[in-house]
């Protein structure tokens, strides 16, 4: 067990340790996307960015505080642009590196326009043990709208291949309060993808985000009336067919939610690596953010140190940073780890949390948002400001 101190000065346990890979290249920038995402012309630079990934990572290690590595996200971009041999070589480097956790859930971010039968057994044969497949949608129109570079075809083909390269383990990524859909057409897209019965489903709704095609010219989206709709049959639709939400926008048969993103809303910790990467660390005392290089080429060119900043969070903010991730789980989580990944004792915040339960905001016994909490998360959020 690693024990460090807490912002109160008395002693904590770090929290579980994980880790996020960022690959930053895709086909086509798609119009609503605000991630560090870059198309690419000709051959990825492919032996390079494992260098970078691995001189990264020696910078870095000291931050693992002994711990050992519980999981893997492997984000873009479209990290299935990469080849498998990448993958086998960088996991090859990683375990010489880091200790994983036996069973470590590795996830790897796949679009369907990118993917064909022997790339997912490839990848499987890296020790990637879980797919996020980006599907966003089965209904053609919506797919062209969003700018995406695959059909519906390519997006059941997609599935049936991993299946058959042996992942069991799978996530669907669909959106749904699309331009121009209807109720009928978001059911239409669960019931597609619940047709090859994946353990897991994020379902979330398209939002226009600065710095995007989308943001600059907006679609006319569905109305508050209609999104309500939809996100009230669809939550209806994935229940029946035994699917539970356990966080805001992802759904899961029992057993099978993201153990990464549990990671990530019980405040835990995890590495960065790659351009644009951030990351979470508890240290002596304090608990802190950073990011890597942001463009591609000036990460790969980089001498010494990745990491292009960092913060330490202050303690008056860490309950509303603690919260923001805890409340957005349906069970939220036990009033103990607050104090546990903070550091913090639980009566710093007593107050507002006894007036949003006399509101019903907040369950009586436990730091979880009620049906009426959740509804109105935001201004909930907004009392820790």
């Amino acid at each position: 067990m690693v024990v460090t101190s807490s912002p109160a000065g008395s002693e904590t346990t770090l929290p579980p340790l994980s880790l996020y890979i960022h690959v930053p290249w895709c086909v086509r920038k798609c119009p609503y996307c605000d991630f560090n995402s870059h198309a690419f012309s000709g051959d990825i630079p492919e032996e390079a960015y494992l260098r970078a990934l691995l001189e990264d990572l020696d910078q870095d290690l000291a931050l693992t505080g002994g711990r050992s590595i519980q999981t893997v996200f492997i984000g873009g971009g479209t990290p299935s642009l990469m080849s498998p041999v990448f993958y086998q070589q960088l996991f090859q480097a990683l375990r010489q590196r880091l200790d994983f956790i036996p069973g470590a859930e590795i996830t790897l971010e796949a679009n369907p326009g990118t993917v064909e039968q022997a790339r997912f057994e490839g990848f499987h044969e890296a020790g990637i043990n879980r797919l996020s497949l980006g599907i966003q949608s089965f209904n053609p129109e919506h797919l062209k709208v969003l700018g995406r570079i695959h059909d519906d075809k390519a997006a059941h083909r997609a599935i049936q291949a991993a299946r058959q390269a042996g992942f069991d383990n799978f996530n669907l990524d669909l959106m749904h309060g699309l331009p121009g859909q209807t109720p009928d057409d978001a059911i239409a897209d669960l019931e597609a993808a619940l047709a090859w019965e994946p353990p897991h489903v994020s379902w979330y709704q398209l939002t226009l985000e600065p710095n995007t095609e989308f943001y600059s010219r907006p679609p006319v989206l569905p109305d508050d009336e209609r999104l309500w709709d939809i996100y009230e049959k669809g939550g209806n639709f994935l229940r029946r067919n035994g699917y539970s939400d356990y966080e805001v926008s992802a759904w899961s048969r029992p057993g099978m939610a993201s153990r990464h993103n549990l990671n990530y809303w019980t405040f835990g910790d995890y590495l960065a690596l790659g351009a644009g990467a951030h990351g979470k660390i508890t240290g002596t005392g304090n608990v802190s953010r950073y990011w890597k290089t942001r463009q591609p080429s000036a990460y790969l060119n980089r001498i010494g140190s990745r990491t292009a900043g960092s913060e330490t969070i202050e303690p008056d903010d860490l309950p509303l940073e603690f919260l923001m991730n805890a409340l957005r789980l349906t069970e939220g989580v036990n009033d103990q780890l607050f104090s546990t990944r903070t550091g913090l004792p639980l009566s710093t915040v007593a107050v507002k949390l006894e007036q949003l339960r006399k509101e019903n905001l907040l369950a009586p016994d436990r730091l979880k948002a009620t049906e009426l909490g959740h509804r109105y998360l935001n201004s909930l959020l907004e009392r820790f400001l």
